[in-house]
């Protein structure tokens, strides 16, 4: 069942890239006593997430905080190393978004935004979205269609705010 607004997010352990290597962090952590934009997205340094998505919250991060937000991660079914090599080639800094890595999925199977991307050679992946957690509750959620990027916009979620 997919996650629905109201629902609490599931207990897992996703992993961020540190200098000191991969460091497993719980969602407890991420989103206990926080408000946290979250957006996802299907593979880090995929043409739409790094052209549009990733950027666009880079763009607005300063915009979300003044509306209230503590937090923008991004998530992805990628291995934390992937996950900070794309923040790297992205600029962004080590604060700015925190990029967290599913690399198993099963956080991203926990709120039943899995997708098979296996015509395409990616296996299961991230569903593209965005939500407004506050402390560890879903206040927006917005699932994009197949092959689309418009609700989950960092533009989009700050109308949501």
């Amino acid at each position: 069942m997919t996650v629905q607004i109201g629902d609490r997010i599931p207990s897992a352990t996703l992993t961020r890239a540190t200098d000191d290597g991969p460091k497993p962090v719980s969602t407890d952590e991420i989103f206990a006593g926080k408000t946290v934009a979250l957006f996802a997205v299907p593979g880090a340094f995929t043409p739409t997430c790094s052209a549009k998505h990733l950027p666009g919250f880079k763009d607005h991060r300063d915009d979300l905080v003044g509306k209230g937000v503590d937090t923008v991660a991004c998530l992805s079914v990628n291995d934390a190393f992937v996950m900070g090599a794309w923040a790297d080639s992205q600029g962004i800094g080590k604060d700015e978004i925190v990029m967290l890595g599913d690399g198993n999925g099963d956080f991203t199977r926990a709120l039943g935004l899995s997708m098979d991307a296996k015509g395409f050679g990616m296996g299961e992946r991230s569903q593209r979205y965005s939500m407004i957690v506050k402390d560890g509750v879903v206040e927006q959620l917005n699932v994009e269609q197949p092959g689309e990027f418009k609700v989950s916009s960092a533009e989009h979620l700050l109308t949501q705010l």
